[in-house]
């Protein structure tokens, strides 16, 4: 059965940060994951984490001035320094928390730009490298140009690709489902083929990115898929609820039920 992680930066959004993580133990969920921890100090995160008994999935380095529209800064030349300086930043908050996989962004920036190329390809190895050290995966997101225009990471072969020329056993790939289905479609077969490499899973329904119980895809189908596929890892639920998170927690409740 797949492990679902609650997004504390898309649901939970009625209570503080800090508290989120109570309320989404509360609901039943037995791990988390969130886009940045920053504006809290480590400690701080890790005694969330832990008063409510969860696990750490996942979360993003710093991707560097969110608030002005940054969106990570792997491709974007120029940056290398302030790129190393978050690696280390996160791998402060990753020991805090115990969580075993970091998400590296790329940045606003086209990918047929050969310096960005360049400047990509040597920051993956270089966080892998550093991850590497403190046994911990990198992981590498697509992420559809609806969403986030002009990302440089934008399509799920050159994902394959850069995992590759990487070359590194704990470079992954995060599979979005929801990212997947609008860049590509054939989630399925996508999903086949990029077993070896997958490190994390996210979810959301097409095209609202809303609970995932409806809409494009068949997301019962996807998660026996997971399964059947040996998928070990987290599940994470990055949607936006639709009329509140414990409104729309149904298809969680009724899918840990019937699978216990």
């Amino acid at each position: 059965m797949p492990h679902f992680a609650a997004n504390l930066t898309m649901m939970f959004n009625e209570w503080s940060f800090l508290d989120r993580f109570k309320a989404a133990g509360d609901a039943g969920f037995s791990a988390v994951e969130f886009l940045f921890p920053y504006e809290h100090s480590p400690d701080a995160v890790a005694k969330a984490l832990q008063g409510a008994g969860l696990r750490q999935a996942l979360f993003n380095m710093p991707p560097g001035d969110w608030a002005k529209g940054e969106r990570g800064m792997a491709a974007l030349v120029g940056r290398e320094a302030e790129f190393k300086a978050g690696v280390a930043t996160a791998l402060t908050y990753a020991e805090a928390t115990g969580v075993k996989r970091l998400h590296m962004m790329s940045g606003l920036v086209s990918n047929l730009d050969h310096a960005a190329m360049a400047c990509y390809a040597a920051n993956l190895r270089y966080a892998g490298e550093q991850l590497a050290q403190h046994g911990l995966d990198l992981v590498i997101e697509p992420i559809n140009g609806r969403n986030m225009p002009g990302y440089f990471l934008n399509d799920f072969d050159l994902a394959a690709r850069l995992i590759g020329q990487a070359n590194l056993p704990n470079v992954k790939l995060q599979f979005d489902l929801y990212h997947c289905q609008i860049i590509h479609g054939d989630v399925t077969m996508r999903m086949r083929q990029a077993m070896p490499m997958i490190g994390h899973v996210q979810i959301a329904s097409v095209p609202s990115r809303n609970e995932p119980d409806g809409e494009e895809l068949n997301y019962p189908f996807l998660f026996d898929e997971l399964d059947r596929l040996g998928y070990q890892g987290f599940v994470g639920c990055e949607y936006n609820p639709r009329a509140g998170t414990l409104e729309g927690l149904g298809w969680f409740h009724e899918w840990t039920s019937a699978h216990r």
